[in-house]
């Protein structure tokens, strides 16, 4: 009897920390009768200035494209962004979508276990079987994937261009084959335009926790500014801004990443590396709306516009127009296959 009492207690607790998800983290934003939509968003946050903020301006244009309904979830730890989807997917959503690759399992899970409900994942990490064949995600979840290498080799070609030195920067969030992909990009654009220089890169940590971080950013920014290195290339979420102060603190320059970072220390930032997440999520309600959606894997790079870098009024000054045209060459040639991008260091 008391095995079963104390079973009943664990379920009935983790059915109110279920109920307590919604009112606690989630807002919508009614603009009129539509789609129903959920968005969950990755560890940090609304308001870091990058990935969840292009989010929510996907479906926030969405909303008021079409009259969709958007549905937020800012979960607090790991238990809250799998009740999150659970909890939007029971109260039928048109689509869920996840944001960050940290959602993976858990929207395959949740994708599985509400086969009616549509699902997206941001940055969607796919897996391999034992004879390494890529597992295809179920088939109302749309794994959303971006060629991160190919942005990131036009911006290590831009350093290498204009960094004055023959030594480059590299600051990654967590050490992840995601982020490497990143490394991989910025090494390689460096190389093609420069063969002897040499990229520092380190990395913040081993944890999601390295994606929010400033002080080890800029303890990391630093030590690479000290050693030589002109320009650094961050790709760490929020720790990032740690980057940007130390560009600020030693009049040297960075580059942003995901989103157009400038406004961070304005004049120090040489450009972003953007992965348009607005567009990428805007484009899957829109399937869902014109009952177009279909669940697979969608790769989004440079001829998709989904990467790029920033080239505006607010840089503009930063980059010589020999070294603009030059970069659209080398985009040219990447979209058409002339040349690969590594996706490993």
């Amino acid at each position: 009897m008391r095995t079963l009492m104390l079973a009943i207690a664990l379920l009935l607790a983790a059915h109110l920390g279920l109920l307590l998800v919604h009112p606690a983290a989630a807002g919508t934003s009614a603009t009129g009768p539509g789609l129903n939509i959920g968005v969950v968003f990755d560890v940090g946050g609304r308001g870091d200035k990058s990935f969840n903020d292009g989010a929510y301006r996907g479906a926030q244009r969405a909303a008021q494209a079409f009259g969709a309904r958007i549905h937020y979830i800012e979960p607090g730890d790991g238990s809250d962004r799998e009740a999150g989807l659970r909890l939007l997917a029971s109260e039928k959503m048109d689509l869920v979508v996840g944001v960050g690759f940290i959602f993976s399992d858990d929207l395959t899970q949740a994708a599985r276990e509400y086969p009616t409900i549509h699902f997206a994942g941001v940055d969607y990490s796919l897996t391999t079987d034992e004879h390494g064949n890529v597992v295809a995600p179920p088939p109302n979840l749309a794994a959303l994937k971006f060629r991160e290498e190919q942005g990131s080799f036009l911006v290590g070609a831009l350093a290498a261009l204009v960094g004055g030195a023959k030594k480059l920067g590299f600051v990654g969030g967590m050490d992840i084959p995601l982020i490497h992909k990143f490394e991989a990009g910025y090494r390689a654009g460096v190389k093609y335009v420069c063969p002897d220089c040499l990229v520092i890169a380190q990395y913040a940590g081993v944890t999601p926790d390295a994606f929010r971080n400033p002080g080890r950013g800029k303890e990391l920014a630093l030590s690479q500014y000290q050693s030589g290195v002109n320009i650094i290339f961050h790709a760490s979420g929020s720790t990032g801004l740690g980057v940007f102060e130390a560009a600020r603190q030693t009049g040297k320059l960075a580059i942003g990443v995901d989103a157009d970072q400038y406004a961070e220390a304005p004049g120090h930032v040489l450009t972003s590396m953007v992965k348009r997440v607005d567009q990428v999520v805007y484009d899957q309600i829109a399937r869902v709306r014109d009952s177009t959606f279909r669940g697979g894997i969608y790769e989004y790079g440079l001829a998709q516009g989904g990467v790029g870098y920033v080239y505006d009024a607010g840089n503009r000054a930063l980059i010589p127009d020999s070294v603009h045209v030059k970069l659209d060459s080398i985009a040219a040639r990447i979209e058409s296959g002339q040349i690969v991008v590594p996706v490993s260091p």
